[in-house]
């Protein structure tokens, strides 16, 4: 699994949790066979080192699979592009969210 560089996040706020404590929570998932952090420079470099059978792709991430596909096949890269559909997460599923939500309960405490 590749993890994104804070760097390379540019779609949406930087992420609240850093870089290095992102990898070592999905590096801990029992699902995950190995986790690395993204290139800063060449976003395929991680992918030609793992060698994936299978490219997934969160729902929300802002690639488009056919020319994802292209780029991997102009590389040498054999890997399918699999996007993952949206779902219904929990409350906690998210760092923002769970930063709202302490945000909240401060705001709570004050207002007392």
């Amino acid at each position: 699994m590749i993890v994104a560089r804070d760097v390379n996040v540019k779609h949406k706020p930087k992420p609240v949790v850093p870089e290095d404590q992102r990898l070592k929570m999905v590096s801990a998932l029992k699902v995950v066979d190995r986790a690395v952090l993204g290139s800063v420079d060449d976003m395929f470099q991680p992918i030609r080192d793992l060698k994936p059978d299978v490219i997934t792709l969160g729902y929300d991430q802002h690639f488009d699979e056919a020319r994802l596909e292209k780029e991997l096949t102009a590389r040498n890269i054999e890997a399918r592009v699999v996007r993952i559909g949206a779902h219904d997460s929990c409350s906690l599923c998210s760092s923002r969210r769970i930063v709202a939500k302490i945000a909240d309960r401060i705001r709570a405490q004050e207002n007392r």
